[in-house]
C-alpha cells in the first residue's frame, strides 16, 4: 500500500511520469556565441530600411534545447536581457565590437502553474521601471502579469486582470510597458475589439493602467490597436520623445515570417479610441525577415536606437537575430 501511494503521489505531482515533458532549462555554465549578421544578404552594405538606418547586427547561438525562443528584451548600456517565452533568462554585454562578454543564465523563479511544462512559463512580454529596478512580465495563457524584484530575484505580486479573461490561449499579453510617467500599457496579439456586438477583427484590444497593473482596482481602460493589414502586435516600447513604437508581425506559407514596425502618438491612446500606427519600416524578402518579437529602445546621444530580437522558436530553420537601428524619423 505504501508504493502504490506513492506512485500515485508522483504521477500527481510529478507531470513527466504521466508523459508531459519538462521544460529545457539552461545549463549551469553559460556559454553562447554571437555571429555577424546584415540586413540584406543580396547587398552586404545596404544600411537604409524605411525610416531606419541599420549600424549592425548579429544572431546568436547557444546550448540546445534550451537557447532561444525570445519574445522580450531590456537593453541598460551595453547590457542585454532576453526572456524566452519558456521563462529563460539571458543577460549579457555587447560593446562594438558586437563581441559577447560576461554572458548569464537563469530561469524565472516563479510563475504560473508548476513550472513544469513550458506553458507554465509563457513569458511573451518584459518591462521594467529604471528607478527601482521592479520588472513587470505578461504571461500569455495564463492572462496574467507579474512583478518581480529586481534581477528577477522573486514574485513580488500578480494578477489576472479581469479585462484580460478570455483573451486567446495563444493571442494574450504579447506586448506590456511601463511608461515613463507610471502609466503601463497592453496590447493583445489577436484579442479582437467587440463594437456593439460585432467583432472588428483587424482591430487588437489594448489596454492602460494608470500603475502597476498588478494592483487590484487599479484605474484602466480599454482601447484598440489597428495594426498594419494582416499583421499582429508582438511587443510595444515607449522612445524618448514620448511616442511608442510597434512590432507587427505576419507569417504566411509564402513569404514566412515578416514584420513592420509602426509609431503611433502617446495622446492618441484614449477611452474606447482605435489607434492606427504609421508605417516605418517593413522586413521582407530581400532584407532578412524572421520572427520578430522583442523591441527596445535606448538614447545615444542625439540618436534615438531601437534593438530588435527574433524569437526562433528553437527551430533550427530559423535564428535569434539581435538587430540594431537609428530612428531617423
Amino acid at each position: 500500500m505504501r508504493i502504490l501511494l506513492s506512485v500515485l503521489l508522483i504521477l500527481l505531482f510529478v507531470p513527466s511520469w504521466s508523459g508531459e515533458p519538462r521544460l529545457a532549462l539552461f545549463p549551469p555554465t553559460a556559454e553562447m556565441a554571437a555571429h555577424r549578421a546584415v540586413i540584406d544578404p543580396l547587398a552586404p552594405g545596404r544600411v537604409k530600411l524605411g525610416g531606419l538606418t541599420f549600424l549592425g547586427g548579429v544572431y546568436l547561438t547557444g546550448p540546445a534545447p534550451a537557447f532561444g525562443g525570445f519574445s522580450a528584451m531590456m537593453v541598460e548600456g551595453d547590457r542585454f536581457t532576453l526572456l524566452s517565452d519558456g521563462g529563460n533568462i539571458l543577460s549579457f554585454s555587447m560593446g562594438a565590437d558586437w563581441q559577447v562578454r560576461e554572458p548569464r543564465f537563469a530561469d524565472l523563479p516563479d510563475g504560473p502553474g508548476t513550472g513544469w511544462r513550458k506553458e507554465d512559463r509563457d513569458s511573451e512580454s518584459l518591462t521594467r521601471d529604471p528607478a527601482t529596478g521592479q520588472l513587470w512580465i505578461g504571461f500569455e495563457r495564463a492572462n496574467e502579469i507579474w512583478r518581480f524584484a529586481p534581477g528577477f530575484a522573486r514574485a513580488e505580486a500578480r494578477l489576472a486582470p479581469r479585462t484580460m479573461a478570455g483573451w486567446p490561449v495563444n493571442g494574450g499579453a504579447e506586448s506590456l510597458v511601463r511608461l515613463r510617467d507610471g502609466g503601463f500599457i497592453v496590447l493583445a496579439e489577436d484579442q479582437d475589439v467587440k463594437r456593439k456586438g460585432v467583432e472588428l477583427t483587424d482591430v487588437k484590444t489594448g489596454l492602460w493602467f494608470a500603475g502597476d497593473p498588478t494592483q487590484p482596482k487599479q484605474r484602466s481602460f480599454a482601447f484598440g490597436y489597428r495594426p498594419p493589414k494582416g499583421f499582429l502586435p508582438t511587443d510595444i516600447v515607449e522612445l524618448p520623445d514620448g511616442r511608442l513604437a510597434v512590432l507587427n508581425r505576419k507569417a504566411s506559407l509564402r513569404e514566412g515570417f515578416t514584420a513592420v514596425l509602426a509609431l503611433i502618438d502617446r495622446d492618441a491612446v484614449q477611452p474606447g479610441r482605435i489607434v492606427t500606427g504609421r508605417e516605418v519600416a517593413r522586413f521582407a524578402a530581400p532584407v532578412v525577415h524572421d520572427n520578430f518579437e522583442a523591441i527596445a529602445a535606448v538614447r545615444e546621444g542625439d540618436s534615438t536606437i531601437l534593438w530588435i530580437a527574433s524569437d526562433d522558436n528553437q527551430l533550427f530553420l530559423q535564428r535569434s537575430l539581435l538587430l540594431k537601428f537609428r530612428l531617423d524619423v
